[in-house]
């Protein structure tokens, strides 16, 4: 999934507009995916590994050297294959991907400004394609006041067009669902446009 150029403007005008009918800020990120996961490998690779001599010892004579050897290649050849994205991402528990995803989304949230508005009124809008997650975070002014109701119908609209395989329209209507919302609560007026209308490929 990559972002055209057309994509990339379609979004940072529908921010805009979204951002004239309230005062609080909205920023996109699409990540490809919220960890590298390097660890997997590496791990499944020992397990291998550690396994290898006990199957050779009974069904073999192979001396110790060469058994020693058999489990260096085990740990390889298991690395290597298990570093493939898709496999590497199957071994990973769900439960993980969505913490590590969750843990992305926040970490976005500050990194891209969102908590230095006057009012704490700012909502990230994150996508994680690895991990099949989507996430609203909002600033403590405006999630105290909107429900978490209220933002799962941008979710549910947003994960519709990912499922389709439409991100970029998934975000422009989840943003319109979004600045629906915002503005009950923080109408036009207040804070300027304080962060750029984009969105963040990383």
């Amino acid at each position: 999934m990559e972002f055209s150029t057309a994509d990339h403007a379609r979004i940072s005008d529908a921010i805009r507009v979204a951002e004239t009918r309230t005062s609080g800020e909205i920023v996109c990120v699409f990540a490809r995916s919220s960890s590298d996961y390097s660890h997997v490998p590496v791990l499944w690779g020992a397990v291998g590994a550690l396994a290898a001599p006990w199957p050779l010892m009974a069904l073999t004579d192979l001396s110790v050297q060469r058994i020693f050897l058999a489990q260096i290649a085990v740990f390889v050849a298991l690395t290597l294959l298990l570093s493939l994205p898709a496999l590497r991402m199957m071994l990973v528990p769900r439960s993980v991907r969505r913490a590590r995803a969750h843990r992305a989304a926040v970490e976005q949230f500050f990194t891209r400004g969102l908590s230095r508005t006057k009012e704490r009124n700012g909502i990230l809008i994150y996508v994680s394609l690895a991990e099949h997650y989507a996430r609203i975070v909002a600033d403590e002014g405006i999630a105290a006041k909107a429900q978490q109701a209220e933002w799962q119908q941008a979710i549910d609209t947003l994960v519709t067009h990912a499922r389709e395989d439409r991100v970029a329209d998934g975000f422009i209507a989840a943003m319109n669902i979004c600045a629906e919302v915002m503005a009950q609560h923080y109408p036009p007026g207040g804070d300027e446009n304080l962060l750029p209308n984009r969105v963040y490929v990383i």
